[in-house]
């Protein structure tokens, strides 16, 4: 009995380290939770109850949706329904890492075979790449996926310069190993044996992981430059559609358009959803103007990223957002109440999921929103000849916390392609991250302002945008061959 309190005080306890660490941005938290995390998952709900957890903690935000009855929404429903948003996704993180833990136990080689320490640490590698290769498959799905690989950033930055070799799944493998480790250690030292080589061990280990991702961070080539202005609009959601806003918004668009040209920018990048879909009053755009937008195509409502040339009155380039907020932007056939979704423009379709943008300047990997979390998609597009990366965005109610994890992802994306990757949102972050993965210029947050950036551009392909998944996968059925060969033949 005591055995299961201890085990299950472990899961909450580690849960809630890698919440923290997650929302917080405190990597250390992260490396003590997974610690957690391999003796919670003995037991599946072990499991269960460390993933829910870590998801409760790392998502609170999804509670600043309430009040949500301003889109349409019955105010007594409001409280209820966003607190069910978020039990739901604490429940699915937890059901994840329940079939993880279930999945350990029917892999696991008998007692004998883990007599020794690398017997033990095959099997830490197959369970640690088979999480870190889901992590991977789950941020190409319809949910915004802040998965373990991220949580380096920004405290560890040369760490996460292997994701130039192996994405962030690999990243959140290695997480995996590190925690394994740190729990190997407390298990010696429990049992009084020596830990002067399994101390060793790590710390070689790690210094030639770091070492290795510094020198693939020195490779981040430039070829030309550009001058670009971003705008950080500063236009809560819950106001976007009020009169006042409406009516100031064509002044303010063509004030921030002004300014850019006073800048000598090529060009002025707006967030995501800024113009509406009739721009009747603003039109006529001095410079070149990419600006997150509406526009109809065969009756359908589409969320885009409009590229506008000066003096034109259309917009003569597009990219439209394909991964769509679930109850957000996509909804299926509801009750009436809930018919505009949890969005003022709830209804809006999937447009191509191609994310590269070949228009009139240098060509682009374009992501809208959460989008960023699909590092796979980012990466074709820059294989496609995509030179940069560009992120719009609106963030807006949450708080700060979800900007500081966006951020993390931004910088997690250019360091797997070695490109810049300006990301621009209405109420933040509004950022310019190089290649290498360093944050160059950060806006305030929650302020209207508009800053010229230097953006650097390259057509380099890192080992990620060629290989892509191929390193975790293999490593997988080599580890899995190894754990097997283990079961059968009991070697120790």
């Amino acid at each position: 009995m005591n055995n299961i309190y201890s085990l299950f005080f472990k899961a909450f306890a580690g849960g809630s380290l890698a919440g923290i660490s997650l929302s917080e941005g405190n990597y250390i938290f992260m490396l003590l939770g997974i610690s957690l995390l391999w003796p919670a998952s003995k037991n599946p709900w072990g499991g269960f109850c460390w993933g829910a957890m870590a998801i409760l903690w790392s998502h609170k935000w999804l509670l600043y949706l309430h009040p949500i009855s301003w889109v349409g929404i019955n105010s007594n429903l409001s409280l209820p329904i966003t607190i069910f948003i978020w039990l739901f996704c604490g429940a699915f993180g937890g059901a994840l890492v329940f079939i993880w833990s279930a999945l350990s136990g029917f892999l696991a080689p008998g007692r004998r075979q883990f007599s020794k320490l690398e017997n033990k640490f095959i099997y830490a590698v197959l369970l640690s790449t088979i999480w870190g290769l889901t992590e991977e498959l789950l941020s190409r799905g319809p949910l915004f996926w802040m998965g373990i690989g991220p949580s380096l950033l920004p405290q560890d930055r040369y760490l996460a310069g292997l994701a130039r070799w192996i994405g962030s799944g690999g990243l959140a493998s290695i997480h995996l190993l590190v925690g394994w480790w740190i729990w190997q250690l407390s298990i010696a030292f429990e049992a009084r044996k020596t830990l002067k080589e399994l101390i060793s061990l790590g710390v070689v280990y790690l210094s030639l992981a770091h070492l290795i991702g510094f020198i693939l961070l020195l490779d981040s080539p430039t070829d030309s430059s550009e001058k670009v202005a971003m705008w950080q609009t500063n236009i809560p959601i819950r106001q976007k559609f009020s009169h006042e806003e409406i009516n100031a918004l064509p002044s303010k668009v063509n004030r921030a358009l002004t300014d850019a040209a006073e800048m000598n920018a090529s060009f002025l990048i707006a967030p995501e959803g800024t113009l509406p879909l009739d721009r009747s009053k603003i039109r006529d755009f001095p410079i070149k103007f990419l600006t997150g937008g509406f526009r109809k195509i065969k009756g359908s409502l589409r969320s885009s990223l409009l590229v506008f040339h000066p003096d034109e009155e259309s917009f003569s380039d597009v990219l439209d957002k394909s991964r769509l907020v679930p109850l957000g932007e996509w909804i299926p056939a509801l009750p009436s109440f809930l018919k505009n979704g949890l969005s003022a423009v709830g209804g809006i379709e999937s447009g191509n999921p191609s994310r590269l943008l070949d228009w009139e300047g240098p060509s682009f990997a374009g992501a809208i929103c959460y989008e960023l979390s699909n590092g796979k998609a980012l990466a074709k597009a820059v294989n496609q000849g995509a030179q940069w990366i560009l992120v719009i965005a609106n963030l807006d109610p949450y708080p700060i916390s979800l900007q500081s994890q966006f951020l993390s992802i931004a910088q997690l994306r250019s360091i797997e392609t070695s490109k810049n990757l300006i990301s621009v949102s209405n109420t933040g972050p509004t950022s310019l991250i190089k290649s290498n993965g360093k944050i160059d210029t950060l806006l305030e947050p929650n302020k209207e302002l508009v800053k010229l950036v230097d953006l650097e551009l390259n057509g380099k392909r890192t080992l990620y945008i060629l290989m892509c998944d191929v390193p975790l996968i293999s490593t997988v059925f080599i580890s899995l061959i190894g754990v097997l060969r283990l079961r059968k033949y009991g070697y120790y």
